[in-house]
């Protein structure tokens, strides 16, 4: 899982980003090319947006459909961006074409050539992406070379549109919060202090034009207010569409080198703001987009996704990890989630630590290096009463079954918790029949709730008798025939004008036990309570089919499902 040759230092390991050992040609310098200068980022007006067209002396000119470009000299690049940009806010694209055959210097199509991959994630119709397909195409025709430097401002700028959808960060508090997380991550980096403030400054400049150049490009064109809400997934493959293609338009002039420095650009900001995201935000449309572009990555020669774990998790990036994790596992690349446990445990960082043990199969290494079966008790009995499921089904698969038995009872008292959802734990190892047997597990249970042990805790013994003991079982029929019975009073008795004997008899059998089906399947697992067993034993009885104590939820269910309307059971 190691790659060869690193060192176990946790201070060794907490590895630079390119961005901090930037020097000023290499991301641009803080008011050439990859910086945008701030009089081509329009300000706000009262309405929150604006899209002038003056820039200083000069003026770019719209007229019918027509761009008239006025006193280009040796910053005239400056003027093209600009004017570009404007263009390319309200998504004229043939106009911006237009532009593009004005542009007499070499800087001008390079730059033009950022300022095009910035669109690519604020696409929202495919007319868009055909129109900035085509207009990527014409300049890259024309003669822009500088792939290098556009697909790391691309990649850079898409990681802080997922940021700002995440809510973590804001154009109206960007300043503060970027100068916070940019602080708390440089601190710990190695390097003379001056180099770090200098770098921290021109890292801080190139953010905060990214967060500006994401508001003006949410400016709606045509009531000049700000749009602004999480992409959907098709705009999403919108997005990765036209960065597939740019990789298509550029081919070999990215090289791995490249590729590496762009998998970085877009893991620096999301490494400085996850923590402050919303749980589930790995799983939402954002992440979705940065998973797909990592992945762009990792298949144009990317070989960094490992030092970027490790980074992730040393500064409890939470979501990133969890991003991470899934390009990692898709692309068939390996991760080291041992020592990336070292780094988060190391600092503190206990959500990161959570999310490893949950997804990065920690408890597989364990388990498959040996550990005692008494071990494995303990640890199944953690994970159950703490609700990390998933380790404790993989624990289950390796404790042999008459370790289980043996201890059954003790299993179940330990997997109760804390708090509001303590007995979570107790009803996964029931529903999942974790002694393997379905009697035996129901014995179990049946055991505890009746008092045949010692020092049961009284709100699980309560908690057992009225859901999973042979009295709930008994109960549980009781309330099916009781069912039953009202059921047939209704039908011979009722005074409502809806008379349920005109019904069909499936449609009468749906109004029954619909409730009841219904229960029975968003219950899940292997079993079902004996209460809601033994009314469902009940309900297939009175439907003519033969069924006994031995059988399990699943036939049950099946059994029902014949008798049920189809349109009622989706089949």
């Amino acid at each position: 899982m190691v790659e060869q040759g690193k060192s176990r230092s946790i201070r060794a390991k907490a590895k630079k980003s390119p961005f901090v050992e930037l020097e000023a040609d290499e991301i641009g310098q803080a008011s050439g090319v990859v910086f945008a200068r701030e009089s081509a980022l329009a300000p706000k007006n009262d309405q929150g947006c604006s899209v002038s067209h003056s820039h200083g002396d000069d003026e770019t000119q719209e007229s019918d459909g027509c761009v008239q470009s006025q006193g280009l000299d040796e910053h005239g690049w400056v003027d093209f961006g600009h004017s570009l940009q404007l263009v390319l806010f309200s998504r004229q694209w043939s106009l911006a074409e237009s532009l593009v055959d004005l542009a007499d210097q070499q800087s001008m199509l390079d730059y033009g050539l950022s300022i095009a991959l910035d669109a690519i994630w604020f696409l929202r119709t495919k007319r868009d992406l055909e129109g900035l397909n085509s207009l990527i195409a014409k300049i890259v025709a024309s003669g822009a070379k500088d792939f290098a430097r556009a697909i790391l401002r691309t990649s850079l700028l898409a990681s802080c549109v997922a940021a700002c959808q995440s809510k973590a960060i804001t154009v109206g508090d960007s300043k503060e919060i970027v100068a916070e997380r940019l602080h708390e991550r440089l601190r710990d980096c190695p390097g003379a202090e001056h180099l770090k403030i200098e770098a921290g400054a021109k890292v801080q400049k190139f953010m905060e034009w990214a967060l500006q150049c994401i508001h003006m490009h949410h400016c709606s064109e045509d009531t000049h207010r700000y749009r602004w809400s999480c992409n959907t997934l098709q705009e999403v493959q919108l997005h990765l569409s036209a960065f597939r293609t740019f990789l298509d338009i550029a081919g070999d002039n990215l090289s791995g080198k490249i590729f590496t420095e762009a998998f970085d650009a877009v893991c620096f900001p999301l490494t400085l703001f996850s923590s402050l995201f919303e749980p589930g935000w790995s799983s939402g449309s954002s992440a979705v987009s940065i998973k797909g572009l990592l992945s762009l990555l990792v298949e144009g020669g990317a070989d960094n996704v490992n030092q970027c774990f490790l980074e992730a998790a040393r500064f409890g990036s939470t979501e990133l990890v969890r991003i991470l994790l899934e390009v990692a596992y898709q692309n068939s690349l390996a991760v080291d989630t041992e020592l990336a446990l070292v780094y988060a445990s190391h600092y503190c960082k206990f959500n990161t630590m959570e999310c490893l043990v949950d997804e990065g199969n920690v408890v597989h290494w364990f388990v498959s290096r040996g550990i005692s079966e008494i071990e494995m008790c303990l640890a199944l009995t953690t994970a159950t009463s703490s609700g990390h499921f998933m380790v404790a089904s993989y624990l289950l698969a390796h404790i042999p079954q008459q370790i289980l038995e043996a201890l059954s009872t003790q299993i179940l008292k330990a997997a109760r918790g804390q708090g509001s959802r303590s007995l979570d734990g107790v009803t996964f190892l029931l529903r999942s029949n974790f002694l393997r047997d379905a009697a035996a597990t129901y014995e179990a249970a049946d055991i505890i709730a009746t008092g045949g042990t010692n020092g049961e805790p009284p709100d699980l013994v309560a908690f057992l008798r009225e859901h999973w003991s042979q009295s709930a079982f008994a109960e549980g029929v009781s309330t099916g025939e009781m069912h039953f019975v009202n059921v047939m009073r209704v039908l011979r008795r009722g005074a409502s004008p809806i008379c349920l004997e005109d019904l069909p008899s499936e449609m009468v059998l749906g109004i029954t036990y619909l409730p009841l089906y219904h229960e029975c399947v968003s219950a899940g697992g292997q079993l079902l309570p004996q209460r809601l067993r033994g009314e469902l034993l009940e309900a297939v009885h009175r439907l003519g089919e033969s069924a006994g104590t031995e059988n399990q939820g699943k036939d049950l269910v099946r059994a029902l499902e014949r008798h049920m309307p189809s349109f009622l059971v989706g089949s």
